[in-house]
């Protein structure tokens, strides 16, 4: 099990947030802030190549997730945050754990299968609080 099996879903949180406050420009935003975070700390508690794999997976799945999201925001409140988060960890897991462990005495696949599993729980969990969300979103929204 990864760290990102749970950061990753909040990050999805936060990001689909913003993408229904105030658009996919600033959902973009968002994430590249969120992959600069995440790889200087991926590089000050893990090896060059953990990182490395952390940052491609965590960028590629963030902006995965913005464009189901948009192409999915019509329709009921659960299902762009919900289906952008599990179509963009599929793709998030997979790159990371290729990336991160392909050529080694590792099972990444069987590793990556439970990460999956834990990243699509927490997908489903963390509708309850982007369902809370929801009303207050306008506080989101800059004053011009």
């Amino acid at each position: 099990m990864t760290w990102g099996a749970f950061t990753f879903p909040v990050a999805f949180l936060v990001t689909d947030l913003t993408n229904r406050a105030v658009g996919n420009v600033a959902a973009r935003r968002v994430a590249w802030v969120g992959f600069a975070i995440a790889v200087l700390v991926s590089l000050a508690v893990a090896p060059w190549r953990i990182a490395l794999a952390s940052g491609v997976a965590f960028i590629v799945g963030q902006l995965l997730d913005i464009v189901a999201f948009n192409k999915l925001r019509a329709m009921a409140w659960w299902k762009a945050p919900l289906i952008g988060s599990v179509v963009a960890s599929v793709l998030d897991t997979g790159l990371f754990f290729f990336l991160a462990f392909a050529g080694s005495d590792v099972d990444w696949l069987m590793l990556a299968a439970g990460d999956l599993g834990v990243k699509w729980l927490m997908a489903a969990l963390l509708l309850a609080p982007y369902r809370a969300m929801l009303p207050r979103l306008q506080l989101w929204v800059p004053v011009r």
